[in-house]
């Protein structure tokens, strides 16, 4: 549209100077300068409230998805008042940059007009000069007119493209921050993939931390060997489940090496690496569908007889069969209708649907009880037999049987060994433990003394 357009007026120009006289080609020509160039001068002016019109529409969105998604901590602290005065703050600073934006372009299409008003108006009384004095016939009069008028359909076309490309620009600039960010974790170029032999993990020197200058992980080694269990025990913020996060590779590490059967993975692809590793997390979000569809993300082509086979293996599934819409029953946002305890033996079913040979449990059965947790290990100790596996524990009576016990403490391994190697070197395995029992003894006194009083 723009050529035709600018071709149109140098072809109106060059028919006035030569018809009529250069007066006339001149008005054509300041009109339509004056016109491109405020049109544009004026869009890119605008630019900046259209860009905090979006700024300001996703902030009032981020606002009311966050309080919507959290209303259990909203109603907890008698917070709805200060949510909807939050939101209605960002509505009206929304509105106020809306107005901005519309005033703006009423202000352009104003400007727009004004100028081809006045190139109208001043042909016009310059033609009937020249036809009062008898150099022009009237035909010529309404021909100008008609000829600017036709012009300026091209021109407002020009305008609105103009201002519609430059405001579509402006909106997608989120998208394209998103495509300018870097990936943490990039595969090499032409990297292979993951060949899965026996499962044997090393951690060889590793060094990582989150920022620079917080280092979370200082010179870590160890080997498990196919088919054992690590298990991982510390406090907390030692570094334990970022261990098994670097497994995933949801990190490169800075220093040092991971090796799966003697492959490092940060040469191999990512998908590949994944595909041989199931994790059962601390923290299970489920999403907002049936449980059945929950369970089988963890293997999306499986039938509903593996998904089932999957949750009785988890212990889940006769809690399900007592639900009135059995698998089909909605677990609401992030699984909120579900107990944290039935959270995680979704997870668990997910894990045991997926069937990985490698297994990493993240306090996989830190939110259930006693009673759950003990058929739970049952469970998991099936799927894990003949499996690599690292289990980080917080409960050091889950991971008695352990191959390898490792105690991190500030980054580093502090221990190492089998549960009865450690108890006797009497370190800090050995008081974690003393203080475990003691703390299991006092609980099981109470009860006692409870049921006495009862």
């Amino acid at each position: 549209i723009i050529f035709p357009t600018i071709a149109d007026i140098v072809i109106s120009i060059i028919y006035f100077i030569t018809y009529f006289n250069a007066w006339f080609g001149l008005i054509i020509f300041v009109c339509m300068a004056l016109y491109l160039t405020l049109t544009i001068i004026i869009t890119e002016w605008r630019a900046k409230y259209r860009r905090d019109m979006n700024l300001q529409d996703n902030n009032a969105k981020t606002k009311a998805v966050d309080s919507l998604l959290n209303f259990e901590t909203v109603k907890y602290y008698n917070a709805e008042n200060y949510e909807v005065g939050r939101f209605e703050d960002a509505i009206l600073k929304y509105q106020e940059s809306e107005w901005k934006t519309q005033a703006s372009l009423a202000f352009l299409n104003q400007t727009q007009n004004l100028i081809i008003g006045s190139g109208l108006l001043a042909g016009s009384l310059l033609c009937a000069y020249f036809v009062t004095e008898g150099r022009f016939q009237v035909g010529d009069f309404v021909l100008f007119g008609t000829y600017i008028i036709q012009l300026y359909t091209p021109l407002n076309w020009f305008g609105t493209y103009y201002r519609m490309i430059q405001n579509s620009f402006i909106d997608m600039e989120s998208m394209f921050k998103l495509f300018e960010e870097d990936e943490e974790v990039k595969d090499e170029v032409n990297a292979g993939n993951l060949l899965y032999k026996l499962g044997k993990l090393e951690f060889e020197n590793v060094y990582f931390s989150y920022t620079n200058g917080k280092e979370i992980l200082n010179d870590v080694s160890f080997t498990v060997l196919p088919g054992q269990t690590l298990a991982l025990v510390g406090p907390s913020g030692s570094g334990k489940s970022t261990i098994v996060r670097l497994i995933f590779r949801f990190y490169d590490v800075q220093g040092g090496c991971i090796r799966i059967d003697g492959q490092d993975i940060s040469k191999v692809n990512q998908v590949s690496l994944r595909a041989h590793i199931g994790v059962v997390p601390q923290d299970t979000v489920l999403f907002n569908d049936t449980i059945q569809n929950n369970i089988r993300y963890g293997r999306i082509s499986a039938s509903d007889q593996e998904v089932e086979e999957a949750a009785i293996a988890a212990d889940i599934h006769d809690k399900i069969m007592t639900f009135p819409e059995g698998y089909d029953t909605q677990v609401g946002e992030r699984g909120l209708k579900l107990s944290g305890g039935e959270k995680q033996r979704v997870a668990i079913a997910r894990t045991i649907l997926k069937a990985p040979q490698i297994i990493l449990l993240d306090e996989a059965t830190s939110a259930l009880d006693t009673q759950t947790e003990r058929n739970i290990q049952a469970s998991l100790a099936k799927v894990c037999s003949n499996r690599t596996t690292v289990v980080v524990a917080h409960r050091l009576s889950t991971i008695i049987g352990a191959d390898q016990i490792l105690v991190i403490s500030d980054g580093r391994i502090a221990e190492r060994g089998r549960h009865d190697e450690l108890l006797l070197k009497g370190g800090l395995y050995a008081d974690m433990w003393m203080n475990q029992q003691q703390a299991q003894d006092s609980d099981s006194s109470d009860t006692k003394l409870q049921e006495v009083r009862g």
